[in-house]
């Protein structure tokens, strides 16, 4: 019998409110729009343990082609729990972490579109510089700046 391995990471998932504006602000930060859709029916509740559900799904690629990100919309079931305020170090919080060739310059696009910083832009020894911002709706992104060698 044959060992199952791990192929790779397909995509993280995000539940927003506004489809739109989370669309516009990913696309800032400079994700592509891969394609747009409504996701319904029994088999769909079959996958999350949702039962029937309607979202619709946004689905982002990195300017690399490696990464994806799905943002969704749930119409039905009606969403349960937010935790998009929840601080850092709360269990099961997520953030995606994303590298960056400017953080400055990002930091004053991403501003335009209501991003607010965490704490401060700090440097980590000769490596990186990072920060932590709220997004849309007080989503958790991670920036990272690579510095020297690691260009």
């Amino acid at each position: 019998m044959t060992n199952s391995k791990l192929l790779r990471m397909d995509n993280v998932g995000i539940v927003v409110e506004s489809l739109d504006d989370a669309i516009s602000f990913f696309t800032e930060l400079g994700l592509t729009l891969e394609g747009r859709a409504t996701v319904e029916g029994e088999w769909a509740g079959r996958v999350t343990g949702l039962g029937n559900q309607r979202v619709e799904i946004a689905m982002m690629i990195t300017p690399d082609g490696h990464s994806r990100l799905e943002l969704s919309r749930f119409l039905t079931p009606s969403v349960v729990a937010d935790h998009r305020n929840a601080p850092v170090n709360a269990f099961g919080y997520l953030r995606a972490m994303f590298t960056v060739s400017d953080i400055d310059e990002t930091l004053a696009r991403l501003r335009k579109h209501g991003a607010q910083l965490v704490g401060e832009v700090v440097q980590y020894e000769d490596s990186y510089r990072l920060c932590y911002i709220r997004g849309p709706e007080g989503l958790l992104i991670g920036l990272a700046e690579p510095l020297g060698s690691n260009r």
